[in-house]
């Protein structure tokens, strides 16, 4: 008679556990599929896995070191069009900036540099300009405009042998794509050194509006805001060499010499930058040997050229843009940024490359 007491207990304890564990393996299964159906965090170095080569210097003006597996919604994320992954670089008018520049930057920096003489390194990339300021001196040479590639170099004055420009005035469709070669100045007075700009699709630097607010005709060849275009830099042996090709555009070639300088006298100054720095004190002369001899580097991303500064203190260089006394937030509401969108890029490192700790002790 004790018996089916028992049996009915256990009997009702076994079918308990048995709810118990089916309801929890119907929660792990339920928790396993919100799991795999969130969406995943797509890093800038799943779309172009090379950031080994590079430390990534923010908009705020901080070195965010080796960009591996991060992100920064102010200034560095990916985003997709609705079919491929871009990497999104993104710089204020003003806030914090890298080492001396007057400008921000969210960018990256080689962390090996090479010697134009010896070298054999190439960069490569594919992007899109999405905006550049909404506001800025029409004057000004470099109102409305992002560097979105560079060589640097990482020793003496720090000069620039390559800056590749994209520039759009507002109310325009078509910007332009230019690129300028930056002297290495003589003697010890690197105030005066100069840019000579020279013109891949549309107009070259030296295009500027008549007065604060008229701007130059519309380039008819130009590059408009989200239209992709590539580059290519390939330095050997002291010569470098530049391809820009956009569908539906001429592809464009251009050759420099990096450690002969053609500037070494007054008379060599190109008619351009007679025109533009001349009359502001930057007639310099290169020297012969130009960048022989320096240790030079890679950049890449949006180097905004738009600055809050007086265009009294420079009129090529500052573009009295609005700032918002350097409120990011407010900057990006009203379109008073820089905002470039890679998609691909590479970089070839040669062997005869060493460690560019040194450009970062000094500028961090």
């Amino acid at each position: 008679m004790t018996k089916q007491p028992i049996t009915a207990l256990a009997t009702c304890l076994l079918l308990s556990l048995f709810t118990t564990l089916s309801s929890c393996k119907k929660e792990t299964k339920q928790v396993e599929t919100i799991l795999e159906e969130a969406p995943k965090t797509v890093y800038a170095s799943d779309v172009i896995p090379f950031f080994e080569d590079w430390k990534l210097i923010l908009g705020d003006g901080s070195n965010a070191g080796i960009a591996t597996n991060f992100e920064n919604k102010d200034f560095f994320y990916t985003t997709n069009d609705g079919t491929t992954d871009w990497v999104v670089f993104k710089a204020p008018n003003a806030g914090s900036t890298h080492g001396t520049s007057n400008n921000t930057r969210t960018e990256l920096a080689q962390v090996k540099k090479w010697y134009p003489k010896t070298a054999n390194d190439k960069l490569t990339a594919t992007l899109k300009v999405m905006n550049v300021s909404a506001t800025g001196d029409a004057r000004v040479a470099a109102s409305h405009a992002v560097v979105v590639g560079q060589i640097h170099s990482a020793d003496a004055f720090e000069n620039e042998p390559l800056k590749i420009f994209y520039k759009k005035f507002p109310g325009h469709t078509k910007g332009s794509v230019f690129w300028h070669y930056e002297i290495n100045t003589a003697g010890d007075d690197n105030a005066k050194r100069w840019d000579y700009s020279s013109a891949v699709w549309g107009n070259d630097f030296s295009v500027v509006g008549s007065d604060a607010n008229t701007y130059p005709a519309e380039p008819t060849d130009g590059i408009a805001l989200g239209e992709e275009f590539s580059y290519a830099i390939a330095v050997k042996d002291g010569i470098m060499n530049l391809t820009f090709t956009s569908p539906g555009h001429e592809t464009k070639t251009f050759t420099k010499n990096l450690i002969a300088s053609e500037y070494t006298t007054k008379a060599a100054i190109p008619e351009q930058t007679q025109k533009l720095f001349v009359p502001i004190g930057q007639d310099g002369v290169e020297r012969k040997a130009a960048y022989t001899g320096e240790g030079c580097f890679f950049k890449l991303g949006a180097y905004n050229q738009t600055n809050g500064k007086s265009p009294e203190v420079n009129k090529n260089w500052c573009s009295g843009a609005e700032t918002h006394g350097g409120d990011i937030q407010k900057q990006y509401a009203d379109g008073n940024y820089a905002e470039v969108w890679f998609k691909k890029g590479s970089i070839s490192v040669s062997e005869a490359a060493v460690s560019n700790a040194g450009y970062f002790a000094k500028n961090d």
